[in-house]
């Protein structure tokens, strides 16, 4: 037991500063966006009244007619914009700093010197990225319903929750990649660079093919079949839950044979 919760420390001693720094900066923008909505409230009328032609002008008309309530200005602005992608680039930093990776530094020796199999080790430090992954979905987005009345509105704990746990799972798939890839290079920087490009061309993708979006992990955080429809993507979590699982079971098998 004691050295579980030694490699529980060191784990989180060696992520919290991209935790914390994640957390504060989520919990910022989340109150931000619920003091922000008079003013965009304000100006939805003249969003509405714009009159340009293509594609440009209908997603301007779109967003404005999402935004004419509460819960659709909430979602638009956090739920399916800023909150997925913030939350994707702390996931990836917190995936390639909590895998042991092929360096042979003595932080490595000395945790590998523990009496606990490679696998569980691996384990400990995919359950401390977990949690951390878990308050930064879910302590950010309970903020809302808890500030909404400051600015005269209520928004549903529920939905709030429900969002969350979309983000979380749908989200793993990226910090599971990032985790992956780190038990396949010697620094943190190449598996942070990829984690996040892909990222990035999935989260892109979306837009270019909205009907397999729903299936994508970009497609799942935004839970835009829960707004608009009031059901859960039901395949698209399980193609998540099965991504991340496999590329869990990738990185234990690479530490397995790696030779420190």
């Amino acid at each position: 037991m004691l050295w579980y919760k030694t490699l529980f420390f060191k784990s989180w001693v060696e992520t919290r500063w991209r935790f914390l720094i994640g957390l504060a900066l989520l919990i910022c923008s989340a109150i931000g966006v619920v003091l922000t909505y008079p003013q965009v409230a304000k100006l939805l009328p003249l969003a509405s009244s714009i009159r340009a032609d293509g594609e440009l002008g209908r997603r301007i008309r779109e967003a404005a007619e999402i935004q004419r309530t509460y819960s659709g200005y909430v979602w638009s602005q956090w739920f399916r914009q800023d909150f997925p992608q913030m939350w994707t680039i702390f996931a990836v930093l917190l995936g390639t700093g909590s895998a042991i990776s092929q360096t042979s530094g003595g932080g490595a020796l000395f945790t590998l010197s523990m009496p606990v199999s490679r696998t569980r080790l691996l384990a400990v430090r995919a359950a401390t990225g977990y949690a951390q992954l878990l308050l930064l979905a879910f302590v950010p987005s309970i903020l809302i319903p808890l500030f909404s009345p400051a600015v005269g509105q209520t928004y549903s704990l529920l939905n709030a929750l429900v969002y969350s746990a979309l983000l979380f799972i749908g989200g793993e798939v990226f910090f599971t990649f990032a985790f992956f890839l780190q038990t396949e290079f010697t620094d943190i920087w190449r598996p942070m660079g990829i984690a996040l490009s892909v990222a990035a061309v999935i989260g892109l993708s979306v837009s270019a093919f909205p009907e397999a979006s729903r299936y994508s992990p970009v497609g799942v955080m935004v839970g835009e079949d829960w707004f608009r429809e009031g059901h859960l993507p039901w395949r698209g979590l399980l193609i998540c839950v099965a991504a991340s699982a496999l590329m869990l079971y990738g990185a234990a098998r690479n530490i397995a044979r790696h030779d420190f």
